[in-house]
Formats: C-alpha cells, sequence, structure tokens
C-alpha cells in the first residue's frame, strides 16, 4: 500500500523503511476485522516498496495468509527474488507475485521460468490496455488520441463532444471481443517458459513461390527464433532504460518493429550486426529455390547472409543503400537449397545498417 513510513520526503515509496510499524498495526487490525467475519480465506498481505518492504511488518498474525510482491524492471536472476524467497523460508508462509509485467516478451519469458522454478505463482499487470506489451491490447481512436495529446501538452484541449465520443468509444473498445490478440505475448508467457523449441508465427508453405513479412519470424526465445541485442528493459537494476522492439508496435520481442508511413503494414528496423530472424518454411519439393529480401539502408555498408538452421547457405551478400528507410528495394540473394518438408531460414545481418520488409521464394 506504500503507507505509514517515516520519511515521506526521501522516501517516498517506502523502499527505505526500517519500521513499518504503522502498517503491520493497520493490517492486524484489518485481519481481525475479517477473521470475525470470515475464518475460512486466505489473507493477502503487502509490504511497503510495492510490495518489497517487509521490515517490522513479520512475523504473520495469522496462519491463512500469504505474503505479496511486485517485479518490475529488473534483472530475472536469483538474486532479485532472494529476499522474498527468504521471507517464505524463515516464517513458513506462502509467497504470491501479485503484479509484474509491462516490459518486453524476452521479460516475462524469463521471469515465469524463474518464478515457476521456485514454485511461485504469479499475476500479470495487465490483461489488456492500450499499448502491444500485454496478451490483449485495447484499439485507440482519435477522439481519445486527442484528450491524450491534450493532457500531454502536445495539442489543444478538445470540446467536451470530442472527449466524451473518445472516451466512450475507448470503453466500448475494452470488450475482449474488440480487442486485438497478442499472440506472440501469449507464447512468450505460457509455452516459452519451459522450452527452446520454437513455432512458426504463420504456416509458410512453399510450393512454387512464397513471400513472407519480415515480422512474420518465429515464435520462441531470443536465441532461437531471432536474436536482437538489446532484448528489454532493466532499468532497475542497471539505471539505464533500454527497449526490446523500440518501435513498440506489433510484436513484443527484442525484434524493433516499425509501421510503415504510406501503407497498413509493418517491417523490421534498426538491424544491428550479428541480429537474425528465422522462418519456419514447409517445402513440398527439395531442390534449389530463388531468394531475394525487400530491402532498405539509409548508407551503404550492410552485408545479409542466409543459413538452413546452422547451415551457411549464403555469406555477405552486400545491401546497397536506397537512401531513406522506406525506400524499398528487392534485393536478389540467389540461390539456396531447400529440403523437403521444414525448414529453419535464417536471415543474418554479418553487418547490420539497414531494414527489412519481405522475404520472397521462387522456383
Amino acid at each position: 500500500p506504500n503507507w505509514g513510513f517515516t520519511d515521506l520526503q526521501k522516501d517516498k515509496n517506502g523502499t527505505g523503511e526500517q519500521n513499518n510499524a504503522p502498517l503491520r498495526k493497520l493490517m492486524m487490525e484489518v485481519t481481525a476485522a475479517i477473521r470475525e467475519m470470515d475464518k475460512k480465506h486466505i489473507v493477502i498481505i503487502e509490504g511497503n516498496g510495492w510490495g518489497n518492504n517487509y521490515n517490522g511488518v513479520l512475523p504473520p498474525w495469522d496462519n491463512n495468509m500469504v505474503l505479496s510482491f511486485h517485479k518490475y524492471w529488473n534483472f530475472n536472476d536469483d538474486a532479485s527474488i532472494k529476499h522474498i524467497i527468504d521471507y517464505r523460508d524463515k516464517y513458513n508462509i506462502p509467497v504470491w507475485l501479485g503484479e509484474t509485467g509491462e516490459n518486453s516478451n524476452v521479460w516475462f519469458t524469463d521471469a515465469i521460468h524463474l518464478l515457476e522454478k521456485n514454485n511461485i505463482g504469479w499475476a500479470w499487470w495487465p490483461l489488456k490496455k492500450l499499448g502491444n506489451n500485454n496478451p490483449l491490447q485495447v484499439r485507440n481512436n482519435p477522439a481519445y488520441e486527442q484528450v491524450q495529446r491534450y493532457w500531454r501538452n502536445d495539442g489543444p484541449k478538445p470540446d467536451a463532444a470530442t472527449a466524451y465520443k473518445g472516451l466512450m468509444e475507448l470503453a466500448n473498445a475494452t470488450n475482449i471481443k474488440a480487442n486485438i490478440v497478442h499472440h506472440d505475448v501469449i507464447d512468450a508467457m505460457i509455452r516459452q517458459p519451459s522450452t527452446n523449441q520454437t513455432k512458426a508465427f504463420v504456416a509458410n508453405r512453399l510450393n512454387k513461390s512464397l513471400n513472407i513479412d519480415a515480422t512474420g519470424y518465429d515464435f520462441g526465445r531470443n536465441g532461437y527464433a531471432y536474436f536482437d541485442t538489446d532484448t528489454a528493459n532493466y532499468h532497475v537494476t542497471t539505471g539505464k532504460r533500454t527497449a526490446g522492439n523500440r518501435g513498440n508496435i506489433y510484436r513484443n520481442d527484442g525484434v524493433d518493429i516499425q509501421k510503415a508511413a504510406t501503407a497498413d503494414s509493418y517491417f523490421v528496423s534498426d538491424i544491428e550486426d550479428g541480429e537474425w530472424l528465422q522462418y519456419t518454411i514447409n517445402v513440398s519439393a527439395k531442390g534449389n529455390y530463388n531468394l531475394a529480401v525487400l530491402a532498405s539502408a539509409e548508407k551503404d555498408g550492410g552485408k545479409v547472409s542466409v543459413l538452413n538452421g546452422d547451415a551457411m547457405l549464403v555469406k555477405d551478400v552486400t545491401v546497397p543503400a536506397t537512401g531513406n528507410t522506406e525506400k524499398w528495394q528487392l534485393l536478389k540473394i540467389g540461390k539456396v537449397y531447400l529440403n523437403k518438408g521444414e525448414n529453419k531460414l535464417r536471415i543474418l545481418a554479418t553487418k547490420g545498417g539497414f531494414n527489412l520488409a519481405q522475404v520472397q521464394l521462387s522456383k
């Protein structure tokens, strides 16, 4: 609750509070009132500092109690939850991660793996909201965007009718039937914590020809379905805010994605040295196929290599400058041999500095 601590000026969230006596007293009184009516249900408590400061709050005062905490923007290592596990072991009290989220799929997968490895249950913040880093996304609308710009001091005050229209459309958009389902987030939370296996983002079947959106790389962990150098926000640990997807749109992995300015489509941007994307393709007949990519680059210097799994097929094809991020050029990579059945085609930036919109294969 972030309440009842000593130094409100220097310690606004109670992270450094050493006493917490008023908070303990309040929670004991609330528990007693609950137990007058209900002796069966679990009582969940949270300390100050977003549920992480239990100095002076424990030991427990009820035999059916759970300790809850929050976890955001820090490393997903044993040290990050050691204090909670220590409380659990010392007082023989169940612990529960009552709130977490607001990060990339990489962070989600690692956090859930860490928690479940240590037999800690979890709840996510939130199921749905504006933005792409949650299982369900609420669609925004132009009228509400005007309200948001006004709140940010980035636009004029909308009239009452516009504000009302925006808020009502936003309320209707919270209906689950109107939400955007982010299957990549769901996969990262449910499947990926227990496996390094990858899955196709869409069913790619190659008969004579196939065009794959660059953003349609496989579901899976960083280093298995793709590789990106900056994958999550760890600013609580590092003191520096970083991003996974710099464009903060379409998917929530480490891969940087932007929306095209002139079309309702997306492309992979800000590709750096050593980064790669994997596409699972089912091929109807083995043989050589022509491979090309739709690429853009403001400057010369980029180089593309192509692998099937770990086997190099084509190495260091130069990506010429197109002069603009969204001035696209079809770059012919050459012929690649693909096996019948499943292939794991990887597009590797041996030298970055370019963008990808599409991968094209043809006989």
